[in-house]
Protein backbone atom coordinates (compact mmCIF):
# COMPACT_ATOMS: atom_id res chain seq x y z
CA UNK A 1 0.00 0.00 0.00
CA UNK A 2 1.03 3.41 -0.58
CA UNK A 3 0.38 6.68 0.98
CA UNK A 4 0.60 9.92 -1.11
CA UNK A 5 1.75 13.36 0.43
CA UNK A 6 1.33 15.27 -2.35
CA UNK A 7 3.41 13.95 -5.71
CA UNK A 8 5.55 11.45 -2.90
CA UNK A 9 5.21 7.86 -2.80
CA UNK A 10 5.66 6.96 0.84
CA UNK A 11 9.27 5.51 0.25
CA UNK A 12 10.16 9.32 -1.06
CA UNK A 13 8.07 10.68 1.86
CA UNK A 14 9.97 9.25 4.66
CA UNK A 15 13.26 9.61 2.80
CA UNK A 16 12.62 13.27 2.66
CA UNK A 17 11.94 13.26 6.35
CA UNK A 18 15.07 11.29 7.45
CA UNK A 19 17.75 13.41 4.88
CA UNK A 20 16.04 16.89 6.30
CA UNK A 21 16.18 15.57 10.37
CA UNK A 22 19.83 14.23 9.90
CA UNK A 23 21.20 18.01 8.37
CA UNK A 24 19.00 19.60 10.78
CA UNK A 25 20.70 17.15 13.46
CA UNK A 26 24.39 19.26 13.00
CA UNK A 27 23.42 21.81 11.21
CA UNK A 28 22.32 24.12 14.59
CA UNK A 29 26.11 24.33 15.66
CA UNK A 30 28.36 26.41 13.14
CA UNK A 31 28.95 24.89 9.19
CA UNK A 32 30.75 26.30 6.60
CA UNK A 33 29.92 25.82 2.69
CA UNK A 34 31.73 26.93 -0.61
CA UNK A 35 30.58 29.83 -2.81
CA UNK A 36 31.13 29.68 -6.58
CA UNK A 37 34.06 32.40 -5.80
CA UNK A 38 35.88 29.45 -4.15
CA UNK A 39 35.23 31.46 -0.25
CA UNK A 40 34.39 29.51 2.72
CA UNK A 41 31.00 31.31 4.03
CA UNK A 42 30.55 30.25 7.62
CA UNK A 43 26.94 30.27 9.48
CA UNK A 44 26.23 29.55 12.91
CA UNK A 45 22.85 28.30 12.20
CA UNK A 46 20.46 27.94 9.82
CA UNK A 47 19.66 31.05 7.48
CA UNK A 48 16.10 32.91 8.61
CA UNK A 49 16.49 35.98 6.81
CA UNK A 50 17.85 35.94 3.60
CA UNK A 51 18.40 38.70 1.01
CA UNK A 52 18.11 37.81 -2.43
CA UNK A 53 20.37 40.66 -4.96
CA UNK A 54 18.63 38.95 -8.12
CA UNK A 55 15.74 38.06 -9.39
CA UNK A 56 17.08 34.48 -10.78
CA UNK A 57 18.56 33.97 -7.26
CA UNK A 58 15.21 34.78 -5.63
CA UNK A 59 12.86 32.28 -7.78
CA UNK A 60 16.20 29.54 -6.89
CA UNK A 61 15.46 30.61 -2.76
CA UNK A 62 11.95 29.78 -3.74
CA UNK A 63 12.43 26.47 -5.50
CA UNK A 64 14.39 25.55 -2.65
CA UNK A 65 11.55 25.63 -0.23
CA UNK A 66 13.02 28.79 1.18
CA UNK A 67 10.81 31.24 0.10
CA UNK A 68 9.69 32.13 3.80
CA UNK A 69 12.90 33.25 4.84
CA UNK A 70 13.29 36.10 2.16
CA UNK A 71 13.01 39.45 4.08
CA UNK A 72 14.53 41.50 1.05
CA UNK A 73 14.84 40.62 -3.06
CA UNK A 74 16.32 42.48 -5.72
CA UNK A 75 14.10 44.81 -8.46
CA UNK A 76 12.21 42.44 -10.52
CA UNK A 77 11.79 39.95 -8.53
CA UNK A 78 8.32 38.84 -9.86
CA UNK A 79 8.77 34.82 -10.01
CA UNK A 80 7.00 33.16 -8.24
CA UNK A 81 3.79 35.69 -7.36
CA UNK A 82 4.27 35.43 -4.27
CA UNK A 83 8.01 37.44 -4.28
CA UNK A 84 6.54 40.30 -5.51
CA UNK A 85 4.94 41.18 -1.97
CA UNK A 86 8.84 41.37 -0.30
CA UNK A 87 10.89 44.38 -0.11
CA UNK A 88 12.40 45.40 -2.86
CA UNK A 89 16.61 46.57 -2.08
CA UNK A 90 16.80 47.85 -5.24
CA UNK A 91 18.42 46.28 -8.50
CA UNK A 92 22.42 45.44 -9.80
CA UNK A 93 22.93 49.10 -10.77
CA UNK A 94 21.72 50.60 -7.91
CA UNK A 95 21.67 48.38 -4.49
CA UNK A 96 20.18 50.43 -1.12
CA UNK A 97 22.74 49.71 1.09
CA UNK A 98 21.38 51.24 4.04
CA UNK A 99 17.87 49.31 3.69
CA UNK A 100 20.00 45.87 3.72
CA UNK A 101 20.88 46.54 6.46
CA UNK A 102 17.97 47.79 8.11
CA UNK A 103 16.38 44.22 6.84
CA UNK A 104 19.27 42.49 9.42
CA UNK A 105 19.80 39.54 7.08
CA UNK A 106 21.83 36.70 8.54
CA UNK A 107 22.62 35.56 4.88
CA UNK A 108 22.94 37.74 1.71
CA UNK A 109 22.48 35.73 -1.48
CA UNK A 110 24.11 37.25 -4.98
CA UNK A 111 25.38 36.76 -8.73
CA UNK A 112 28.38 36.55 -9.55
CA UNK A 113 27.94 38.06 -13.12
CA UNK A 114 25.23 40.07 -12.27
CA UNK A 115 26.38 41.74 -9.13
CA UNK A 116 28.94 44.34 -8.65
CA UNK A 117 32.21 43.24 -6.42
CA UNK A 118 32.61 46.84 -5.25
CA UNK A 119 28.50 46.02 -4.00
CA UNK A 120 29.87 42.60 -2.22
CA UNK A 121 33.11 44.29 -0.95
CA UNK A 122 30.61 47.01 0.95
CA UNK A 123 28.17 44.46 2.05
CA UNK A 124 31.03 42.31 3.42
CA UNK A 125 32.49 45.30 5.13
CA UNK A 126 29.64 46.33 7.01
CA UNK A 127 29.73 42.78 8.44
CA UNK A 128 26.96 40.98 6.19
CA UNK A 129 27.52 37.16 5.38
CA UNK A 130 27.06 37.33 1.70
CA UNK A 131 27.16 33.89 -0.17
CA UNK A 132 28.28 34.16 -4.17
CA UNK A 133 26.93 32.00 -7.03
CA UNK A 134 27.05 31.49 -10.69
CA UNK A 135 25.45 28.86 -12.97
CA UNK A 136 27.71 28.56 -15.98
CA UNK A 137 26.28 25.31 -17.26
CA UNK A 138 22.75 23.27 -16.15
CA UNK A 139 24.16 20.85 -14.50
CA UNK A 140 24.74 23.81 -12.01
CA UNK A 141 21.14 24.46 -11.24
CA UNK A 142 20.45 21.51 -9.37
CA UNK A 143 23.76 22.41 -7.27
CA UNK A 144 23.06 25.40 -6.32
CA UNK A 145 19.72 24.43 -5.47
CA UNK A 146 21.28 21.83 -2.45
CA UNK A 147 23.71 24.78 -1.61
CA UNK A 148 20.52 27.16 -0.51
CA UNK A 149 18.67 24.27 0.74
CA UNK A 150 21.94 23.50 2.98
CA UNK A 151 22.40 26.82 3.70
CA UNK A 152 18.46 27.67 5.09
CA UNK A 153 17.63 24.35 6.69
CA UNK A 154 15.84 23.18 3.38
CA UNK A 155 17.50 20.55 1.92
CA UNK A 156 14.83 17.96 1.95
CA UNK A 157 12.90 20.16 -0.37
CA UNK A 158 16.14 21.39 -2.43
CA UNK A 159 17.14 17.81 -3.13
CA UNK A 160 14.12 16.81 -4.47
CA UNK A 161 13.45 19.59 -6.85
CA UNK A 162 17.58 19.47 -7.81
CA UNK A 163 16.86 15.54 -8.28
CA UNK A 164 13.35 16.44 -10.63
CA UNK A 165 15.81 18.77 -12.43
CA UNK A 166 18.47 16.19 -12.96
CA UNK A 167 16.15 13.17 -14.10
CA UNK A 168 14.44 16.29 -16.43
CA UNK A 169 17.95 16.88 -17.88
CA UNK A 170 18.86 13.56 -18.74
CA UNK A 171 16.04 13.03 -21.04
CA UNK A 172 16.73 16.04 -23.04
CA UNK A 173 20.16 14.90 -23.07
CA UNK A 174 19.54 11.33 -24.23
CA UNK A 175 16.95 12.68 -27.03
CA UNK A 176 18.81 15.30 -28.60
CA UNK A 177 22.65 14.27 -28.33
CA UNK A 178 22.73 12.22 -31.69
CA UNK A 179 20.91 15.07 -33.41
CA UNK A 180 22.11 16.27 -36.75
CA UNK A 181 24.44 19.45 -35.70
CA UNK A 182 23.00 23.22 -36.92
CA UNK A 183 24.98 26.21 -36.52
CA UNK A 184 23.13 28.77 -33.81
CA UNK A 185 23.58 32.73 -33.51
CA UNK A 186 21.65 33.01 -29.92
CA UNK A 187 20.85 36.89 -29.93
CA UNK A 188 20.34 38.34 -25.95
CA UNK A 189 19.84 42.48 -27.33
CA UNK A 190 19.47 44.16 -30.15
CA UNK A 191 21.49 47.51 -29.53
CA UNK A 192 23.66 47.13 -29.76
CA UNK A 193 23.89 43.34 -31.33
CA UNK A 194 24.89 41.27 -28.48
CA UNK A 195 25.25 37.38 -28.03
CA UNK A 196 27.20 35.31 -25.57
CA UNK A 197 30.39 32.93 -25.93
CA UNK A 198 30.33 29.32 -24.93
CA UNK A 199 31.12 30.22 -21.04
CA UNK A 200 27.65 31.31 -21.14
CA UNK A 201 24.91 28.64 -19.39
CA UNK A 202 22.37 29.73 -22.43
CA UNK A 203 25.35 27.61 -24.91
CA UNK A 204 25.06 25.19 -22.94
CA UNK A 205 21.51 24.70 -23.79
CA UNK A 206 22.62 25.20 -27.38
CA UNK A 207 24.89 22.36 -27.12
CA UNK A 208 22.29 19.99 -25.63
CA UNK A 209 20.39 20.77 -28.06
CA UNK A 210 22.97 19.53 -31.38
CA UNK A 211 23.76 23.22 -31.82
CA UNK A 212 26.61 25.05 -32.29
CA UNK A 213 27.02 28.30 -30.89
CA UNK A 214 29.07 30.18 -33.60
CA UNK A 215 30.19 32.41 -31.22
CA UNK A 216 31.75 29.84 -28.59
CA UNK A 217 35.11 30.76 -29.27
CA UNK A 218 34.59 34.51 -27.80
CA UNK A 219 36.71 35.49 -24.64
CA UNK A 220 34.01 37.31 -22.63
CA UNK A 221 31.14 35.91 -20.96
CA UNK A 222 28.78 38.18 -23.08
CA UNK A 223 29.72 40.49 -26.47
CA UNK A 224 28.87 43.14 -28.92
CA UNK A 225 29.45 41.58 -32.27
CA UNK A 226 28.81 43.89 -35.83
CA UNK A 227 26.81 43.46 -38.59
CA UNK A 228 30.09 41.79 -40.29
CA UNK A 229 30.64 39.29 -38.16
CA UNK A 230 27.13 38.35 -38.21
CA UNK A 231 27.21 37.77 -42.34
CA UNK A 232 30.84 35.83 -41.81
CA UNK A 233 29.37 33.53 -39.72
CA UNK A 234 26.40 33.04 -41.89
CA UNK A 235 24.24 30.78 -38.88
CA UNK A 236 21.42 28.57 -39.67
CA UNK A 237 19.15 29.04 -36.88
CA UNK A 238 18.81 32.49 -35.03
CA UNK A 239 17.12 32.58 -31.74
CA UNK A 240 16.58 35.95 -30.30
CA UNK A 241 15.57 37.15 -26.62
CA UNK A 242 13.41 39.76 -28.44
CA UNK A 243 9.79 39.15 -29.96
CA UNK A 244 10.20 38.69 -33.86
CA UNK A 245 7.11 41.14 -34.17
CA UNK A 246 7.64 43.34 -31.29
CA UNK A 247 7.05 46.80 -32.89
CA UNK A 248 9.41 48.21 -29.98
CA UNK A 249 12.17 45.63 -30.83
CA UNK A 250 11.74 45.47 -34.77
CA UNK A 251 13.94 42.19 -34.42
CA UNK A 252 12.01 40.80 -37.82
CA UNK A 253 13.03 44.30 -39.62
CA UNK A 254 16.39 43.74 -38.24
CA UNK A 255 16.92 40.71 -39.79
CA UNK A 256 15.17 41.76 -43.10
CA UNK A 257 18.38 43.40 -43.39
CA UNK A 258 20.65 40.15 -43.86
CA UNK A 259 18.37 38.76 -46.56
CA UNK A 260 21.47 36.27 -47.53
CA UNK A 261 22.04 34.77 -44.03
CA UNK A 262 20.39 31.18 -44.07
CA UNK A 263 18.62 31.27 -41.10
CA UNK A 264 16.95 34.49 -42.46
CA UNK A 265 16.93 33.16 -46.54
CA UNK A 266 15.11 30.18 -44.76
CA UNK A 267 12.70 31.46 -41.92
CA UNK A 268 14.85 29.92 -38.62
CA UNK A 269 14.14 32.89 -37.07
CA UNK A 270 13.08 31.94 -33.55
CA UNK A 271 11.77 33.78 -29.69
CA UNK A 272 12.72 32.01 -26.19
CA UNK A 273 11.40 34.54 -23.50
CA UNK A 274 13.92 35.82 -21.53
CA UNK A 275 12.47 35.16 -18.13
CA UNK A 276 13.30 31.22 -18.93
CA UNK A 277 16.33 31.48 -20.36
CA UNK A 278 18.26 34.60 -18.89
CA UNK A 279 17.36 33.54 -15.67
CA UNK A 280 19.29 30.88 -13.79
CA UNK A 281 16.56 28.98 -12.33
CA UNK A 282 14.58 25.01 -13.16
CA UNK A 283 12.53 26.99 -15.91
CA UNK A 284 15.62 27.09 -17.70
CA UNK A 285 14.65 23.44 -18.58
CA UNK A 286 11.74 24.98 -20.33
CA UNK A 287 13.83 27.24 -22.13
CA UNK A 288 15.94 24.25 -23.12
CA UNK A 289 13.02 22.15 -24.40
CA UNK A 290 11.83 24.95 -26.77
CA UNK A 291 15.01 25.88 -27.92
CA UNK A 292 15.72 22.05 -28.64
CA UNK A 293 12.42 21.86 -30.44
CA UNK A 294 13.15 24.97 -32.54
CA UNK A 295 16.67 23.25 -33.79
CA UNK A 296 14.61 20.15 -34.93
CA UNK A 297 11.96 22.03 -36.65
CA UNK A 298 15.07 24.12 -38.57
CA UNK A 299 16.20 20.61 -39.31
CA UNK A 300 13.05 18.93 -40.74
CA UNK A 301 12.23 22.15 -42.42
Amino acid sequence: MKIWCGVLSFPLFIFSLVLHASFNAVADAPFTLTDDRGRSVRLNHFASRIISLSPNITELVFAAGAGDKLVGVSSYSDYPDVAKSIPGIGDSSSLDLERIVALKPDLVIAWSSGNKVADIDKLERLGLTVFITEATKLEDIPRLLRKIGKLAGTLAIAELAASSFEAELRKIQQRYRSRQPVEVLYLIWHRPLMTVSDNHIISDIINICGGINVFAAASSLTLVISAESILEADPQIIISSMPLVSPETGTRELWQQFPHIRAVRNNHLFFVHPDLIHRQTPRMLQAAKTVCEQLESARSG
